[in-house]
């Protein structure tokens, strides 16, 4: 096995997991340059808000380390509340809970996003 396959195994686990509780998910992707987030239906069929570090406001500056994740935390965020979204699953997709994810994470939550 490769950690591409292990990830992914990982985040196949937790996403039943989710889909069992039947709440919506706050799913994040990250690659070495852009930070990706939005939140989805419990079964993943409709996407209720999104933010990346592509949106027009995020593209200044450096957008592959934590202060771009921490921005598209609080983005996210507020989009979600404006669509009537106040608690989520923390969907990692399988990443560890540090660094850019964990400030992903924290921002939302400070921006009053319940997980």
């Amino acid at each position: 096995m490769n950690a591409r396959n292990d990830r992914m195994r990982r985040a196949r686990k937790l996403r039943m997991k989710i889909r069992e509780q039947g709440v919506n998910r706050l799913c994040v992707h990250r690659t070495p340059k852009h930070m990706y987030a939005q939140v989805t239906t419990a079964d993943g069929s409709r996407v209720l808000a999104a933010a990346s570090t592509l949106d027009k406001n995020l593209r200044q500056g450096a957008t592959g380390n934590v202060e771009a994740a921490q921005k598209v935390g609080k983005l996210i965020a507020e989009r979600a509340k404006d669509a009537g979204i106040e608690s989520v699953a923390f969907d990692r997709s399988g990443y560890r809970y540090h660094g850019r994810i964990q400030a992903l994470a924290d921002a939302a939550r400070e921006a009053g996003l319940q997980f």
